[in-house]
């Protein structure tokens, strides 16, 4: 039976180039990029499907299953997600395990829970990463969140930042820090409903963190609160509709030194009495899903009211507020 040789029409990277891996047409040198593999000299394309230069996750053990199996290195976890689970009950074919045979499973697994950390610091960076998932499991973030989040608490735990400091307070920082880096209109109140410390210790990690690291963190657009704070207090789309437009109207909102969610929560303020509906939220209401004080949001409500007359036409005045 003829063979035919693997490389004759395909040119693979990994091994020399050789008299096989030649065009079949004018036997010129063949080279293969991550789209097709092309004659240099001809320009004959051999093959024109994308090379996936990725891992290949799956089981190359001899036999009929062919299926993926493992899961790639995650920074969320101390060992970088090359971890070892023993299980409990059954074997890998789902058959039950015998007495002695679950005793035996039982020992191994403690002695590999106390293997888990080499050190100190790795424990440390165990538990940081642990709290670091719960807080995001709890506030619906997704995985690429997370893992920039565990990501700064590692850098955090590399710089020396955790000596005297509480594990929970940096990782819950970290967590504040990943949001004002990205941009998301989180308040620390939000962060600290979920963390294991006080509001004031986040922000107390949040301010070691900017200033020892130099986070790229910028003022966040009170606007990008506005659409949270409405469907939490739920207000109408007109609300919304004329407190943006107020804050369009200021023309320093982001640069006055001023915390976004009390400017978002003055600005809510002015459009509720826009669209008449002042008297169905009070004012305790929007401070505290601002995370706000009342005096606080009352301020920034009548620092807005001078933008009201350089609204755009078709809004109705404000009226006089108490």
């Amino acid at each position: 039976m003829q063979r035919i040789d693997v490389y004759e029409r395909h040119y693979d990277e990994s091994t020399e180039q050789t008299s096989a891996n030649t065009c079949p047409e004018c036997e010129g040198r063949v080279t293969m990029n991550t789209q097709e593999t092309v004659c240099d000299d001809c320009g004959l394309i051999l093959a024109d499907q994308q090379v996936d230069t990725g891992p290949e996750w799956r089981d190359f053990d001899d036999g009929p299953t062919r299926e993926r199996t493992g899961a790639p290195r995650t920074p969320a976890r101390h060992d970088r997600g090359l971890s070892t689970e023993i299980g409990y009950q059954k074997d890998a074919r789902g058959r039950l395990l015998s007495a002695k045979k679950r005793r035996q499973l039982h020992r191994l697994r403690r002695e590999h829970s106390r293997a888990q950390h080499r050190s100190k610091a790795e424990r440390n960076e165990m538990q940081g990463l642990i709290e670091i998932r719960r807080m995001c499991g709890a506030l619906g973030f997704d995985t690429g969140f997370r893992d920039r989040a565990c990501r700064l608490f590692s850098t955090a735990q590399d710089a020396d930042l955790l000596r005297g400091r509480s594990i929970e307070a940096i990782a819950a920082a970290s967590v504040y820090a990943t949001c004002r880096c990205d941009g998301r209109p989180q308040t620390v109140g939000d962060i600290g409903r979920v963390a294991r410390v006080s509001t004031e210790r986040v922000r107390n990690g949040y301010g070691v963190l900017n200033r020892e690291l130099g986070l790229p963190a910028a003022p966040i657009c009170p606007t990008r609160f506005l659409p949270r704070f409405v469907s939490q207090l739920e207000l109408s789309q007109a609300v919304e509709r004329h407190a943006r437009a107020v804050l369009d109207a200021d023309e320093t909102p982001d640069v006055r030194g001023s915390t976004p969610s009390g400017v978002a929560a003055g600005a809510l303020l002015v459009g509720m009495q826009l669209a008449g509906e002042q008297h169905r939220v009070t004012q305790e209401a929007v401070a505290s899903v601002a995370d706000v004080s009342i005096p606080t949001a009352r301020r920034y409500r009548d620092e807005l009211d001078a933008t009201v007359e350089t609204l755009p036409e078709g809004i109705p005045p404000l009226s006089p507020v108490e």
